[in-house]
């Protein structure tokens, strides 16, 4: 029974039998992390939809001035629910609230709305959020499951990684691939049975995962073109939000380069230290989030270690270096949305030798205009030999413009 702010929340008898869907931003990462929750009672499902009728969707349930990120999400779930796949009486969406400035927090009333309004009203929709804005007695994330889902993200970062670092240049064509679903399925195993997985295995599953890829037969013989790709984050890292922008570059003989999924946490961490010092918010919360910071950031420079010893591969960059590097371009204040972590993402891809960036971005997202195509300019004048381009994405862009933007910046990137 829904309450008084139609507002169906997700109880623990729910949790028994109900089907909770998870919109895509990261095949790798998200796969994972589902399976971890799975140990803890959570049935979830990744949604892997794509194509026209996604948009369709987002388009017919919200207007279409709203962010396209959250256009996408709201149309894959609700392409979902009316695929007949599932019965709609025993289902559960997901959405995350970042409780910041960015829009994104109040997207989870336009998707209940757009249950209501097609029937679905009686759906629970749950809160993904870190602030106490909204709570589901049913979903409760308690601190040994998060510290588990971190080593999946920080698992599932490494083989993204590496993963687009051997595709450009394998000479059996799928076997990237292949290696990305022998290290989901090994990490996957160890990730069962209710294991509390200790951070011994992880550093197995670290030099497994390396050595799986160690194994491919590549060709560095022709080098490609190195394109990092930064931007809003699911634009930044969902095929269905960036019309598959890895896809298209491998296609143009360029080597994709990503930041990961832990670099967006270390900054959301980060921020806690940020409020207190700069706007006068709680000390005690700025000591749990140092300590967390610190914690963390140990773990992501222990696997940048492991990559430097395997040897074979290239290590990301700590995000402490990262986090430096930016203030010479942007004060640690500006964090709406992706904030400072937008420039620090740049600046970290060209000290580190990838000078072409596409900088993806929602049509009209304000904190990504900013702090993205706003900075360009000055990005440029300490790296003369940056080579940027943003590229809007939106229902209304077409994809034939988008790519021949990015292939106008192809065209004058060096090798």
């Amino acid at each position: 029974m829904q309450n008084s702010n139609n507002h169906v929340p997700f109880t623990a008898e729910m949790k028994k039998d109900y089907t909770i869907l998870v919109p895509n931003m990261l095949p790798i990462q998200f796969g994972l992390v589902l399976q971890i929750m799975k140990n803890y009672g959570y049935n979830m499902e990744l949604l892997t939809t794509d194509g026209p009728a996604i948009v369709d969707q987002g388009l017919k349930n919200v207007h279409n001035d709203t962010c396209y990120p959250a256009l996408l999400v709201i149309g894959q779930l609700m392409d979902a629910i009316e695929s007949g796949k599932y019965d709609t009486h025993k289902l559960a969406l997901i959405m995350s609230q970042t409780g910041g400035g960015c829009r994104a927090s109040n997207y989870i009333h336009l998707l209940r709305k757009a249950l209501e309004n097609n029937g679905y009203d009686y759906i629970p929709v749950i809160s993904l959020n870190f602030s106490g804005l909204e709570e589901n007695p049913g979903f409760q994330l308690t601190p040994q499951m998060l510290l588990q889902v971190a080593y999946g993200i920080m698992i599932g970062d490494l083989i993204m990684q590496i993963y687009n670092q051997c595709r450009p240049y394998e000479v059996i064509p799928g076997s990237s691939q292949k290696a990305v679903e022998i290290c989901m399925r090994t990490v996957a195993e160890r990730f069962t049975g209710n294991r509390l997985i200790r951070y011994s295995e992880v550093r197995r599953l670290y030099k497994f995962v390396l050595e799986a890829f160690g194994k491919l037969k590549l060709d560095h013989s022709k080098l490609k073109k190195r394109v990092g790709i930064v931007g809003e984050i699911y634009v930044k890292f969902s095929p269905l939000g960036n019309n598959h922008l890895e896809d298209f570059l491998i296609s143009e003989n360029c080597e994709p380069v990503l930041p990961g999924l832990m670099d967006f946490c270390l900054y959301s961490i980060y921020n806690g230290i940020v409020d207190h010092k700069l706007y006068g918010r709680s000390a005690k919360t700025a000591l749990r989030d140092q300590m967390l910071y610190r914690f963390v950031l140990g773990k992501q420079k222990d696997m940048i270690h492991m990559i430097e010893q395997h040897g074979k591969f290239r290590p990301p960059a700590p995000f402490d270096t990262i986090r430096k590097l930016s203030q010479e371009i942007i004060n640690p204040g500006v964090k709406m949305g992706e904030g400072w972590l937008l420039p620090a993402e740049m600046v970290e891809l060209i000290t580190e030798g990838v000078n072409n960036i596409v900088c993806a971005q929602p049509f009209g997202c304000l904190p990504n205009h900013i702090a993205g195509k706003g900075m360009v300019r000055k990005i440029r004048e300490h790296y003369p030999q940056a080579n940027i381009v943003s590229v809007d994405y939106d229902p209304s862009a077409s994809k034939i413009n988008q790519e021949n933007r990015i292939k106008l910046m192809l065209s004058s990137a060096e090798d």
